[in-house]
């Protein structure tokens, strides 16, 4: 079922986390946060919109690190029922896009429901200080990839990096729905 996210709420507060990735060993915000910013999404290994946009995703994830941003992917859907997200499946999914970045599980989707977190992929990218400044698409592409496409979360987040701000004017992502239990 396709869905969009919510609108930005500048300024609204990351909440905390602290979850196992993919070696068990538990990971918090505090872990992954940049010193300019960190970047929180919401992904799986199964939805064609995060399918499509991997290859961008992860090299925009990488910039975004060479930035001071840090980057965390959270996998939060039902994978007993959706068993292309378990745990085994995020570790080939991890490897396969050679990740540079930790890969959680929200098992008990708590994390999820904290961020309000509503599709795959749904990115929150946050200042310095946890702010949030960008609930935007990665770019134009959906279950598609757009060839070419302007790269807008890795804009808005050097921006963010840069001077603290997100864009005023941001496009929705859209994906699949979380998988809830």
């Amino acid at each position: 079922m396709l869905i969009k996210t919510p609108l930005c709420d500048f300024g609204w507060s990351a909440p905390d986390f602290k979850l196992p990735d993919l070696d068990g060993q538990l990971i918090s915000l505090d872990d992954v946060r940049g010193e300019n910013g960190t970047l929180v999404a919401f992904i799986c290994n199964h939805c064609p919109y995060v399918k499509a946009i991997i290859g961008d995703l992860v090299a925009d994830a990488n910039k975004l690190q060479d930035e001071g941003i840090g980057v965390a992917m959270i996998m939060s859907n039902d994978y007993q029922n959706y068993p292309d997200d378990s745990p085994e499946n995020m570790k080939r999914f991890a490897r396969d896009n050679d990740f540079s970045f930790p890969y959680l599980l929200d098992e008990s989707q708590n994390v999820a429901r904290a961020y309000d977190a509503v599709c795959t992929p749904d990115f929150f990218g946050f200042d310095s200080k946890d702010g949030l400044q960008y609930r935007g698409r990665l770019n134009a592409s959906t279950a598609q990839i757009v060839p070419n496409a302007r790269p807008e979360l890795l804009e808005a987040m050097l921006g963010v990096a840069e001077h603290g701000q997100g864009p005023a004017e941001q496009i929705a992502s859209m994906g699949c729905s979380i998988k809830w239990r």
